[in-house]
């Protein structure tokens, strides 16, 4: 049977040093960066990890952060690498805040290890969660990457097999757009030699 995602996540803990730099990111945070009309504010970083490079990044900016994540050692690792941001150890669907709490969201390389029936509730949450002029990126699991246009089951990561589930981009769209989202990017992006879906959308 395979290791549970939280198993997987805090056994990458222990070697997150000598992998740390395989994905350079710099792009894509420039980018939202750019995308957002609010340049100070607070970040939710959902699935968060060792805070880098977003929470750090925009820690880095002057930005109040959380991050929320259930493994404990990547939330170890977090505080040596953004010890000014507030962290939450739970599960990202069993985390709740108040109605426009963020500025912006983001949930980078772990929205589709949550089964794809969840998503669409997920969306909602987060629109609540974000301010009227906020905006949400999150990177998104498509069959550039799984090789199905639907996907449930596991794909090899650093010698691990890791849970991944995705709707299509299309169903993916309507999900976004019923949760009361506008779509002002969707890009595909190979990083270290993975390709997936990168999306901004902000409250409609």
């Amino acid at each position: 049977m395979p290791k549970t995602l939280r198993e997987v996540y805090n056994g990458f803990a222990a070697t997150y040093e000598q992998n740390r730099g395989l994905f350079d990111m710099t792009e894509v945070l420039g980018h939202f960066y750019e995308a957002l009309s609010i340049k100070k504010g607070k970040l939710l970083d959902l699935g968060c990890g060792a805070g880098e490079p977003f929470a750090r990044f925009f820690a880095d900016n002057g930005w109040q952060v959380t991050g929320v994540d259930f493994s404990e050692k990547m939330l170890t690792m977090a505080a040596k690498y953004v010890p000014e941001m507030k962290t939450v150890c739970k599960d990202m669907r069993e985390v709740d805040f108040a109605p426009q709490s963020f500025d912006a969201i983001t949930a980078v390389y772990s929205l589709f290890h949550v089964p794809r029936a969840d998503h669409q509730s997920l969306f909602e949450k987060m629109h609540r969660w974000l301010n009227p002029k906020g905006c949400l990126l999150f990177t998104y699991a498509t069959k550039e990457y799984t090789g199905s246009d639907e996907f449930d089951g596991y794909k090899e990561f650093l010698g691990e097999k890791l849970y991944y589930s995705h709707k299509t981009p299309k169903d993916l769209y309507k999900d976004l757009i019923n949760a009361g989202f506008k779509i002002l990017s969707a890009d595909y992006r190979a990083i270290g030699g993975e390709t997936f879906l990168w999306v901004t959308v902000r409250p409609d």
